[in-house]
């Protein structure tokens, strides 16, 4: 059995929403269909659906920079849009009409991953427990009223009530304030951990500010991995990321943290 780090000293735990907690990848690859079914079977994108998908987060990621008041509703319809433009598809051809707009609404549409309610549910027996996410209010409050329904947060925090988008250090200076303000969870004295997939968004900033963190990996470790989040290969050997414990899912890292637990005796 592989020996983990102490999980039992801190408070809270934050938890990047989208693609660690819910189904990124999958819901993305859904709703770029219009796009997609429409490309010859030749195509990269009509054989490795994931690629356009990395594509697309490239293009929202640079909107995020370069229109970080934008809400996030409108950045996956933009992004939508720039997609089909560069894959040579006509919006007008494109069914529903409606589909670049539909995105938009896509995060607070889309399903958990299979172990994660179960496993936050665990976790909210030790943890306070707080979304940081880049999407906006609309999207998470539909995720929180839907796949999330039966998981109780203690605070939730939006690049929409920052103003910016991670990986921004101002979201994580959010995140710290907001937590020791809103729930007396002290960052400084190493109350909180970061939980997340993605290593670009979340595990990047988090080295460079001095936050812990745990790295869901969703199959991110193995090779060919074409998901979002990154390559950890080409991260890890820069030093760019310094996570201290990695799972495959929220399950297993909820298992672990019951197991040292229990063998305090908590």
């Amino acid at each position: 059995m592989a020996s983990y780090p102490d999980l039992t000293t801190f408070k809270a735990l934050s938890f990047d929403c989208y693609s660690t907690l819910i189904d990124w990848d999958t819901g993305l690859v859904s709703d770029l269909q219009p796009i997609l079914s429409l490309l010859p079977p030749s195509h990269e994108w009509s054989r490795i659906p994931l690629r356009a998908v990395a594509r697309f987060n490239q293009l929202s990621d640079e909107l995020e920079v370069s229109k970080p008041s934008q809400l996030y509703s409108a950045n996956l319809s933009e992004s939508f849009t720039l997609l089909a433009r560069e894959a040579g598809v006509p919006l007008s051809s494109i069914v529903p009409a409606n589909a670049a707009e539909n995105i938009g609404t896509g995060p607070g549409r889309w399903s958990a991953f299979p172990d994660t309610v179960a496993g936050l549910q665990i976790l909210k027996r030790h943890y306070k427990l707080i979304i940081l996410s880049n999407v906006n209010n609309d999207n998470i409050a539909r995720t929180q009223a839907g796949a999330l329904r039966d998981v109780a947060f203690d605070a939730v925090y939006t690049a929409q009530d920052i103003g910016s988008y991670k990986p921004s250090l101002e979201n994580f200076r959010y995140l710290f304030a907001h937590a020791k303000e809103d729930l007396g969870v002290d960052h400084e004295r190493g109350e909180l951990l970061h939980v997340a997939h993605s290593l670009t968004a979340d595990h990047v900033p988090a080295k460079e500010i001095g936050l812990r963190s745990v790295w869901i990996a969703r199959g991110g470790d193995e090779d060919g991995y074409e998901g979002s989040g990154g390559n950890h290969r080409e991260l890890i050997g820069l030093g760019k990321v310094a996570f201290e414990w990695k799972f495959a899912t929220i399950g297993d890292f909820a298992r672990e943290v019951e197991r040292q637990f229990q063998a305090k005796g908590e």
